[in-house]
């Protein structure tokens, strides 16, 4: 016998289940053996993650040479952990933070941590695309303009749905400000090995640049890599906030993941060429689609397949179970308007083929569907939505908070984070305002069946006290 998880695993890997997800060896590329037999910790010879002198510290050395990076340090505790200690030590306790309004909760959670104030740059809209767009250069500026002390700037890019801003002119106005730009950069990990993918951050002179390996590469789950980059960044205590939130037992066997991407990805570069061309002719074949809609536009990441089911009459979701149920494929994520197949270097021209027949099977269908649905359904956004803060993060943390039903909550002032998971992008967080708007956009997402962390059935976390209060 053996543990239910385990067992459910290699029932899934056994099955013909296609992985149109993380992590991007995609269950085929890649081999370190028993991982038991190889799981070690720090003894004599194997050096120390947090000390690192001799074969660890030249594995890192090795990463660092890959992405033509001035320094680079292992992440074993997931992008998450570089994104706190990039934030920790990029500002001082108390300190102001300009940040992109779509980041990953974990720079939320940086931000709470550090008791950080927060300024925020919004995206731009995509219009009918309605997923969060790029973060304009004259944002930026404009804001640093302000005078407001601001000590750091994070942006994400490329975002979630592979939206690419242009990191290399928005380092130019942070750095004409004397300040770090902090780049989110976890899902462009494949972006430096063909030129058919956009500009990697480090090339575009970031300070400091987080990419997840595992998410596009063949690396194991958790493991990341950070690195750091010019003169206006401590690079000495950005390393002692890395042994605070990273463990202080390092795995052996994710460590040796990461050296053995490392290594694949420099015999094998002629790899991610190929994979570009066989991208560049499925998306050809997908603009063929006749309801079903590729979501596309200049600069985004082409290994992301979005596909929008706007014009349908159903929402992503649906598009994603059929394909799970039917076709035997698993989506990366599914949300009101569209769905992401996530794409790697690991996916030869049979696999991408098996996704076209799917998506094209399912697109027949739909001539039926609208007939019977009527037409076009009204579905909503996915894009952030404008609200405003009452308090830090860290001073929500301290109200006292009841649960109200949903449509009982706008006006109020939100008590926790309420996060679409995937892709992690808070929604709400501690201290916003609840505005209707947020109140149905959350609705949608109920109504749809799609993953909503910070609720307790239709019940959200507010303050006690109320906004009016707050303005006297």
């Amino acid at each position: 016998m053996m543990g239910e998880l385990l067992e459910a695993l290699k029932k899934y890997a056994d099955s013909d289940y296609l992985p149109m997800h993380m992590p991007g060896h995609k269950r085929c590329t890649g081999e370190i053996g028993d991982p038991y037999f190889i799981d070690i910790t720090e003894i004599e010879g194997f050096d120390n993650l947090h000390h690192a002198e001799g074969i660890l510290l030249r594995a890192q050395e090795r990463a660092a040479a890959l992405y033509h990076s001035e320094e680079t340090h292992y992440l074993v505790n997931g992008s998450t952990a570089g994104i706190l200690a990039a934030v920790s030590g990029c500002t001082d306790f108390g300190g102001k933070l300009l940040m992109a309004r779509n980041c990953h909760k974990s720079v939320y959670h940086a931000a709470l941590l550090r008791g950080l104030q927060i300024v925020y740059l919004y995206p731009q809209s995509t219009g009918e695309m309605g997923i969060n767009g790029v973060i304009l250069p004259e944002d930026v500026e404009n804001a640093l303009s302000g005078g407001m002390d601001i000590q750091a700037v994070v942006i994400t890019s490329p975002t979630y749905d592979g939206i690419v801003s242009d990191v290399e002119c928005i380092a130019k106005i942070v750095h004409s400000f004397g300040i770090p730009l902090i780049v989110d950069e976890a899902h462009g990990a494949h972006f430096p090995f063909c030129d058919h993918f956009p500009k990697d951050s480090i090339n575009c002179k970031a300070d400091v640049v987080i990419h997840s390996l595992h998410k596009t590469l063949p690396a194991l789950t958790q493991t990341a890599l950070i690195h750091f980059n010019g003169p206006l960044i401590d690079r000495e205590r950005l390393c002692r906030y890395l042994t605070v939130y990273q463990t202080s037992s390092p795995s052996y066997v994710l460590m040796a993941g990461l050296d053995e991407c490392v290594r694949w990805i420099s015999e094998n570069g002629e790899i991610f060429g190929k994979f570009a061309l066989e991208l560049e002719k499925l998306r050809a074949d997908l603009r063929g689609m006749r309801h079903l809609k590729l979501l596309e536009t200049d600069g985004m990441d082409p290994s992301k397949i979005l596909i929008s089911v706007r014009e349908t009459g159903m929402h992503g979701r649906e598009l994603a179970e059929r394909l799970r149920e039917a076709y035997h494929i698993e989506t990366e994520m599914a949300c009101g308007t569209y769905v992401c197949a996530l794409t790697s270097a690991a996916d030869t021209g049979d696999r991408l083929e098996r996704l076209k027949k799917a998506l094209f099977a399912v697109d027949r269908t739909l001539d039926e569907q609208k007939r019977a649905s009527g037409g076009k359904k009204a579905a909503v956004s996915d894009e952030v939505i404008r609200t405003r803060s009452v308090c830090t993060l860290l001073e929500a943390e301290n109200e006292e908070t009841i649960r109200l039903r949903l449509p009982e909550a706008g006006g109020r002032i939100s008590g926790d984070f309420v996060t679409l998971y995937p892709p992690g992008i808070p929604i709400l967080a501690p201290g916003e305002i609840i505005t209707e708007a947020i109140v149905r956009r959350i609705e949608g997402y109920l109504e749809d069946g799609l993953d909503i962390e910070g609720l307790s059935g239709d019940r959200i976390r507010v303050f006690k006290r109320r906004k009016r209060e707050e303005n006297g």
